[in-house]
């Protein structure tokens, strides 16, 4: 059984259908001290259809709250920094997906790895541990996420950040060309081609590209993703999600119209020299709510990695705005 080790000797156990496949340990006690700020983290999983879902959570459980959803190369563990700060007035819960970081996906479960399927799931688990109406951040493959939960059950959604999530044709870059072209064919040869995408070389390069100061970055985030990676059967996933991909683009359009009818309030925090989603998505949301606000910073896609204290402040200033604290 998993268990999150002390927060100064943070050790990695990976788990498939319930068997620990590897050990890793990984540095973190930088990360980890910054919890000291905030309110102190806590470590879960929560049973949600056959699966065990690991979360963090801190914040007083009355306060109002805050979903945080992470992408791909990612999970919870992105949020190690932000955390804190939301919960000094926020209840925060960040959940890891299926097929990455600690949730646990048992084998005989047959899960279809898709994003109606995380979406489904992730929306199961708001239900299991309490959420009835939530703020929801969102990166990456955890905007068609929560975008999706969104479309399901508008009433729930109080406001959207969107931290190079990207709902936008013109957000997407030419690095996706490999991708696209699976979506087109999906043959073994275009399935193979985007392999080299999961190797340890990408996963830095993904972490570090358009960040000025590359010294910055630290370690503990990309060595984690690959750790997760590259356990058992867990490549195959990934393609699965890649190939899935094309079906958010399909919902562009609804995710757009939900922006222009329901309004919610929205704030996009994004990292400028993104390779993958470009500043052209962020700025298309004010063109489906005037209200939008929109917000650039000089780094890559994971913006948190070298700005989490800017952003973690306009987040704040934004939910202090547009919350109901009653």
């Amino acid at each position: 059984m998993l268990q999150h080790a002390r927060p100064l000797a943070l050790t990695l156990l990976v788990a498939m259908g319930g068997t620990i496949q590897l050990g890793l340990p990984i540095p973190a006690a930088a990360a980890e001290a910054a919890a000291a700020v905030g309110s102190p983290v806590s470590y879960r999983h929560a049973e949600v259809d056959g699966m065990r879902i690991f979360y963090r959570e801190a914040g007083p459980t009355n306060a109002p709250h805050v979903l945080l959803l992470h992408g791909f190369g990612a999970s919870s563990a992105m949020f190690r920094d932000l955390i804190p700060q939301l919960a000094t007035r926020y209840h925060v819960i960040a959940p890891d997906l299926p097929g990455f970081g600690l949730t646990e996906v048992p084998a005989a479960r047959r899960y279809r790895y898709s994003f109606a399927s995380i979406a489904q799931t992730m929306a199961a688990f708001t239900e299991v541990v309490g959420l009835k109406r939530y703020s929801v951040y969102v990166f990456d493959y955890g905007a068609p996420t929560g975008f999706r939960m969104a479309l399901k059950n508008p009433e729930r959604i109080t406001a959207i950040i969107s931290q190079n999530g990207n709902a936008y044709e013109e957000g997407l870059s030419k690095a996706w060309a490999p991708i696209q072209a699976y979506w087109k064919e999906p043959s073994a040869a275009n399935r193979n081609a985007l392999r080299p995408l999961m190797t340890f070389e990408m996963t830095k390069w993904q972490y570090l590209e358009g960040v000025k100061d590359k010294s910055k970055v630290s370690p503990d985030g990309y060595t984690l993703a690959q750790v997760a990676l590259d356990r058992p059967g867990n490549i195959e996933v990934q393609l699965d999600l890649f190939g899935d991909y094309q079906s958010n683009v399909d919902l562009y359009p609804r995710f757009q119209a939900y922006f222009r009818d329901r309004k919610p309030p929205l704030l996009a925090v994004w990292g400028r020299n993104d390779p993958f989603f470009l500043a052209a998505g962020a700025e298309a949301y004010k063109r489906d709510n005037a209200n939008a606000e929109v917000h650039f910073y000089d780094t890559g896609h994971f913006a948190l990695e070298t700005h989490a204290q800017e952003i973690g402040a306009e987040v704040l200033r934004f939910l202090d705005r547009v919350t109901d604290k009653r």
